[in-house]
């Protein structure tokens, strides 16, 4: 049978909630096959991150030929980076590949607080890999570290950012507003034409490790089944607050988010 395919770019992490693990998880729960490039091994739970040992980039190169020389992917999907040299290897095999559809989740520091992405790095994001993105998906935290910009902390100036970061050369940007004060939580979407305001109320669970990781993976699953981009986030929407309701009370930290719920509620 014919299935969509995605690819992950992104760090392990040894406790099974972000990462490549959320990643392949919730591209299996929405129906697509998930393949994997890894950038780092991490030992982590639900803590906090206790090592991070990146790969050689020549690894991770070879990892991205095996996978994109045969079996190919609809939509890449990337997370942790840490290095220039990781990002360089990435856009070249990208560019190699004429890969179509990129979602990049800027993932520079874990829920717990952890720096996963050197700060050299970030620059070579932006100058390269970032304009080949069709969508971008940065939380508050890490938009405000993209553009050097004080906090973020109202809808008005998350705004001001979403405009900022489509201004670097994505096709579309995906603010995500997980971190903004009050009650409700708001992402914006912006394709350079128009803003959509995704609004909801926040949700009460302590659950949230791999949060962003599931987003973007759900988001980059939905377009490589077809989805329009708009709908691929209204879908990655209902995912994730599934995910975050049915929260799993693992461990003594941050608990993962729970990526069956949505095929449950079905």
């Amino acid at each position: 049978m014919a299935v969509a395919k995605v690819l992950t770019i992104a760090g392990s992490d040894s406790g099974g909630g972000a990462g490549i693990q959320a990643d392949l998880k919730t591209f299996q729960e929405l129906d697509t096959y998930g393949m994997s490039a890894i950038t780092a091994i991490t030992a982590q739970n639900t803590l906090g991150v206790q090592s991070i040992y990146p790969v050689q980039p020549e690894v991770l190169r070879e990892q991205l030929e095996s996978v994109l020389s045969d079996i190919g992917a609809d939509v890449v999907k990337t997370g942790m980076l840490v290095s220039a040299e990781h990002i360089q290897v990435i856009t070249e095999m990208l560019s190699k590949y004429a890969v179509k559809q990129v979602v990049i989740d800027p993932v520079l520091g874990s829920t717990s607080g952890s720096e996963l992405t050197k700060k050299e790095a970030i620059s070579e994001l932006i100058h390269t890999l970032w304009p080949m993105a069709t969508v971008v998906t940065p939380n508050l935290i890490e938009a405000a570290r993209v553009l050097s910009c004080p906090p973020i902390e109202t809808v008005e100036a998350m705004e001001e950012a979403t405009y900022r970061l489509h201004e670097l050369g994505s096709a579309n940007v995906l603010l995500k507003g997980g971190h903004l004060p009050g009650d409700e939580s708001v992402d914006l979407l912006y394709d350079g034409k128009t803003l959509h305001h995704f609004t909801q109320k926040r949700l009460n669970g302590t659950s949230t490790h791999g949060t962003g990781c599931t987003f973007a993976s759900a988001i980059a699953a939905e377009l490589a089944k077809g989805s329009s981009m708009y709908d691929a986030v209204q879908t990655a929407k209902t995912f994730i607050t599934c995910s975050i309701k049915e929260g799993l009370a693992i461990g003594e930290g941050i608990g993962p988010v729970f990526h069956s719920a949505y095929r449950r509620r079905r």
